[in-house]
C-alpha cells in the first residue's frame, strides 16, 4: 500500500473514532481535531474558552504536532499552566493540500505514540 494511500485509510479510521467519541453524531474535521488535541495538551479538561483561548490552544496543538518534524520545541509552561514552545525550524511553504496532508501525518502520528484509538 503507498503512503499516501496508508494515510488516508489511518486518517478515516481515526476521524471516524474520534468523531464518534466527541463529535456528538457529527463528523469532526481537521480543526476540530486540532482543537481536541490542543485541549488536552493544555491540560485543563473542558471549560469554556474565549475566542484568544481558542486561537493560543490550536497554536499549542499545532507545536505538539509539529515538534516530532523539528519545527518546534516546548521551552516551558508559564505561571497559568500553559505551554510555550520556540521555533526550531521554519516550516517551509506548502498549499493548502500539501498542508492537509502534513497535519493528518501528524496527528496520526500524534495518536499512536498516545495509543489512543489505534
Amino acid at each position: 500500500m503507498s503512503r499516501d494511500k496508508k494515510l488516508k485509510v489511518q486518517w478515516k479510521e481515526l476521524r471516524d473514532k474520534v468523531s464518534e467519541k466527541f463529535g456528538g453524531g457529527e463528523k469532526m474535521d481537521l480543526d476540530s481535531i486540532t482543537y481536541l488535541i490542543g485541549v488536552q495538551e493544555l491540560g485543563k479538561g473542558f471549560q469554556r474558552f474565549k475566542k484568544d483561548e481558542k486561537i493560543n490552544i490550536m497554536h499549542i496543538a499545532i507545536c505538539t504536532l509539529l515538534e516530532p518534524f523539528g519545527f518546534y520545541e516546548f521551552e516551558y509552561f508559564d505561571e497559568d499552566g500553559w505551554p510555550h514552545y520556540k521555533i526550531i525550524d521554519e516550516l517551509p511553504f506548502l498549499k493548502p493540500g500539501e498542508q492537509s496532508i502534513l497535519m493528518k501525518e501528524a496527528i496520526v502520528m500524534y495518536f499512536e505514540k498516545k495509543k489512543v484509538f489505534l
